[in-house]
């Protein structure tokens, strides 16, 4: 993925950075101590394009949890043998052999028999609708089941890459049943103990040959097609409303019980003589019968919608307070690196008293969002319909902004100059230099003399965004520690 860091004669391109730019950053690099490899991995590492994504699919029971913090190299995904365990979070950032991709865990909670079906089959059209490659979860103690048989047609249908894991193959004697399941018609059965780690390496291998490169930065260049808009929210706050009020005609089905979308909906929408894509995220593709289940899969739908769309628009009814699933929902969309637009719903229903505690409750509930912009509109009159897409271009401006390495430099120096960083054991940690390694969202590598606090660190992204603006987009800044001079690597 160096193609994005320098031109070697090879065909290869800066991407970030232009030839002087980069030759001269590389010289301010040295300068100050930095391993050339150790910089262009740093660039490299925050530069790339959208992470693969990889599902993780099968039954309940068959071991995908285990799996998930077996390939992430740590116990995040839940693993617990209660039905309806919900998480914060379905996806996760992985590497293997040098290679970084998202890993999303479609398992952690199980459904009475009545509804099992339901449950493999939403976990599987998910895994159809966003991931690059599937890892087909197998129990091979027990063998192919009617169910595992459903999943196989479902992804046949998808046409995705498919790798094949055979899990809890605890030893040799395991081979065999493990064989068997070359009956699937999935190719090759990779044995696999996820539970002790045997075989994930083979595995692996398999799943980075199945998965693409993360695409290369291209600087100030939009995607093909009408910009992507995901609409998300927790359930009926209005997003389909809003998506008709929008439309103006009725598009999807509106119903005062909550989760009646049964599918995300893509509709191409002419707004401001600029053609959208709306995506409807409300609901799941059948009935399951636990509503834990149901809020699993909702928040499934959500991240499946958020992965596929530039801008997320979250959708808060301002008739309630602010709820812990709202605050999810939105940090859902900043980890994922999107546009980020808030809507306060049903703004024609508040009274003053109403307006005045939501506006505390936004300082106090939404203040680590308070970058993005926000728009209190009716779903139900149109109020303030009209706000709305310049809200989102003002957050695709942010989100796609990028400053100059030379601009960025002097800004640091005057930050160093002005704001040093405090002095911790008798040492002040400095940053030297820095550049913008990405955008879409904006992704910052700052080179420092030290550690640099945590603190400090969001003193610097603040600066950032009163000096260069940066509205309604998250910024990724990582640093780089200089290695001590003479240290063994």
């Amino acid at each position: 993925m160096n193609d994005q860091i320098h031109s070697d004669g090879s065909g290869h391109e800066h991407g970030a950075l232009g030839d002087a730019e980069f030759a001269e950053f590389m010289e301010l690099a040295a300068q100050e101590g930095f391993d050339p490899e150790e910089v262009e991995g740093a660039l490299d590492e925050a530069g790339h394009g959208p992470l693969p994504v990889l599902a993780v699919v099968g039954r309940p029971n068959v071991g995908k949890s285990t799996l998930v913090n077996r390939i992430i190299g740590r116990r995040e995904a839940v693993v617990q043998d209660k039905p309806g365990v919900t998480r914060d979070r379905v996806s996760y950032e992985a590497e293997w052999a040098g290679r970084r991709f998202k890993v999303v865990d479609t398992g952690g909670w199980e459904q009475d028999v009545l509804g099992l079906d339901a449950s493999v089959a939403a976990q599987a059209e998910y895994a159809i609708e966003t991931a690059d490659a599937v890892v087909f979860v197998v129990d091979s103690t027990v063998g192919a089941t009617d169910t595992d048989e459903a999943v196989v047609k479902l992804l046949r249908r998808a046409g995705k890459p498919v790798v094949l894991c055979a899990n809890k193959v605890d030893g040799q004697s395991g081979e065999a049943d493990a064989t068997a399941l070359w009956s699937l018609g999935l190719g090759e059965p990779y044995p696999v103990s996820s539970l002790h780690g045997r075989g994930t390496g083979d595995m692996l291998d398999a799943v980075l040959a199945a998965l693409p490169d993360a695409p290369a930065q291209k600087f100030g260049t939009a995607l093909g097609g009408p910009r992507r808009i995901a609409l998300i929210g927790r359930p009926n706050v209005g997003k389909s409303s809003l998506l008709n009020k929008i439309a103006g005609e009725d598009r999807v089905v509106v119903n005062e019980q909550a989760g009646t979308t049964r599918d995300p909906v893509d509709e191409l929408i002419k707004l401001g003589g600029i053609t959208w894509k709306f995506i409807d995220t409300a609901g799941i593709r059948r009935r399951v019968h636990l509503q834990e289940g149901a809020d699993y899969y909702a928040s499934l739908r959500t991240a499946a919608a958020v992965e596929k769309a530039e801008v997320a628009v979250v959708l808060i009814d301002s008739s309630e307070s602010i709820s812990v699933q709202d605050q999810r929902i939105i940090t859902m969309a900043v980890e994922a690196g999107r546009a980020l637009v808030v809507a306060f719903n049903k703004w024609d229903t508040l009274d003053e008293e109403r307006r005045y505690y939501l506006e505390r409750e936004i300082e106090t509930e939404l203040a680590q969002i308070s970058w993005a912009p926000r728009v209190n509109v009716s779903a139900l009159t149109g109020r303030h319909m009209e706000k709305l897409v310049p809200a989102i271009e003002t957050a695709i401006e942010g989100w796609e902004t990028r400053v100059p390495t030379g601009r960025l430099n002097a800004f640091l120096g005057e930050i160093v100059a002005s704001h040093p960083h405090p002095i911790r054991g008798g040492k002040q940690p400095r940053i030297l230099f820095g550049t913008q390694a990405g955008t879409k969202p904006p992704r910052f590598v700052l080179f420092a003399s030290g550690f640099l606090e945590h603190g400090y660190r969001r003193f610097v992204e603040r600066r950032l965004r009163e000096e260069f603006g940066f509205e309604g987009t998250p910024i990724h800044i990582s640093v780089r520690v200089r290695e001590k001079r003479g240290r063994n690597k």
